[in-house]
């Protein structure tokens, strides 16, 4: 039986507006809206008066005007990344002009990650941080601070941080409430998501996760829980497929998403390569080849 997901909904959003999401805490939503986007991107104002933005977003002319309005008056003392996806970062430099405030991210882009062109996660091959951080760094201001989780899986320099004032933690793709995170090879790595989503879920006093997608998660813990199960039962589904003989990756997917609508399977495909290349490579699925998007596959 299929794990059960408690997805979050969120209404339609009025872009360019400042809106009040917690104390201490409003958000900008870009005008992107899209399959893997939701609404689009929330860009997160922290603090009052000297200010930390969390993900600036894509580079918008509309978007960044609006995002400086929102702290015109206010001293930006830091620009904090998620992730080079070009949904997340590309403002941070128009952001950064504007505003004086350093950037702080794991690294630039990835080399290993490919672009195709076709989707959001294109890169943002333009950014490099001001300030490199890795797992348990603390970038701090005046009412605010924030604990650097290195979270790698949907792309190897993703950076979630918490907000050690408001016990939360701005997870950007790493967990979303609205939908499955998409994990796509060569970059995004299964086994290392898996223990990333472990990394929160063992984490008990956080109590809201602010993802750049969708609304608040206020019940984070149930939610990472089903999202660990999700993927587990998804290997399982690809054992299931393999005990009837070899299959290739299209095979397998309209049978594991056959209730989801066709224009996602091909994002599907991607985290179904993730699952498989983790699994032949800790030698319980074998492959003609190497594991790859043409590769049959088979149980060991």
């Amino acid at each position: 039986m299929a794990v059960s997901i408690p997805f979050l909904t969120e209404p339609a959003v009025d872009y360019g507006a400042v809106v009040e999401m917690a104390p201490g805490l409003r958000r900008v939503m870009a005008n992107n809206p899209s399959k893997f986007t939701y609404r689009g991107t929330g860009t997160y104002i922290v603090g009052q008066g000297r200010v930390a933005i969390v993900d600036p977003g894509p580079d918008d002319a509309d978007h960044v005007a609006a995002v400086l309005a929102a702290v015109d008056g206010e001293q930006v003392e830091a620009l904090l990344i998620t992730h080079t996806h070009r949904d997340h970062s590309p403002a941070s430099q128009a952001v950064a002009e504007a505003t004086g405030a350093p950037t702080y991210g794991f690294g630039p882009h990835p080399a290993s990650d490919t672009d195709d062109g076709k989707s959001e996660e294109r890169g943002d091959i333009d950014f490099a941080p001001d300030m490199a951080v890795v797992h348990g760094d603390v970038v701090e201001g005046p009412g605010w601070s924030f604990e650097c989780l290195y979270t790698p899986g949907h792309i190897s320099n993703h950076i979630a941080y918490r907000w050690r004032e408001a016990d939360g933690v701005f997870t950007g793709d790493h967990i979303m409430g609205w939908s499955t995170t998409i994990i796509p090879p060569p970059d995004g790595n299964m086994t290392d998501y898996l223990t990333s989503l472990r990394l929160l879920a063992d984490c008990p006093y956080d109590r809201v996760y602010w993802p750049t997608h969708g609304p608040p998660v206020t019940e984070p813990h149930v939610l990472v829980e089903a999202l660990y199960a999700h993927r587990l039962d998804r290997e399982r589904q690809i054992l299931e497929c393999l005990a009837t003989g070899p299959q290739t990756i299209p095979e397998m997917v309209r049978v594991m998403y056959a209730d989801v609508a066709t224009e996602l399977h091909e994002p599907a495909a991607r985290s179904v390569l993730a699952h498989l290349i983790a699994m032949v490579g800790d030698g319980r699925v074998g492959s003609d080849g190497e594991a790859t998007a043409e590769a049959v596959y088979f149980r060991e």
